[in-house]
């Protein structure tokens, strides 16, 4: 699935926001910016595949920033690599979501918001 998310100014530096861009009614991927970098992962955990990981809207990081958080879970991600380092799935990984970002500041989503499985 291909879609403009936002522009690139819409997410603080430092901060997460969520998406819907299947129209599914919730977010089902979200975005962490750190400067002019851009990380999207799919909004489930892995500990149980599709539970939402933010406590309320655009709530994906930790309270010190430096992680992403399942607040379900407790469960606590890189930011870069989507990989689990503290909770119960512990070695897993977020899914990430591919992004690209345009010369006017738009944000694509240029892969799929879910993990794809062949025939």
């Amino acid at each position: 699935m291909r879609a403009v998310l936002c522009h690139v100014d819409d997410i603080p530096d430092g901060q997460s926001r969520g998406f819907d861009p299947g129209a599914t009614g919730r977010d089902t991927v979200f975005i962490v910016r750190q400067g002019e970098r851009l990380h999207g992962y799919r909004n489930a955990c892995p500990h149980i595949d599709g539970a939402p990981m933010a406590w309320r809207k655009d709530a994906y990081l930790s309270g010190d920033r430096r992680h992403i958080a399942c607040h379900a879970h407790g469960a606590r991600f890189d930011i870069q690599t989507g990989r689990c380092v503290l909770g119960p799935c512990l070695g897993q990984s977020l899914t990430p979501v591919p992004l690209q970002l345009l010369s006017g500041g738009q944000v694509l989503m240029t892969g799929p918001a879910h993990e794809e499985t062949s025939p």
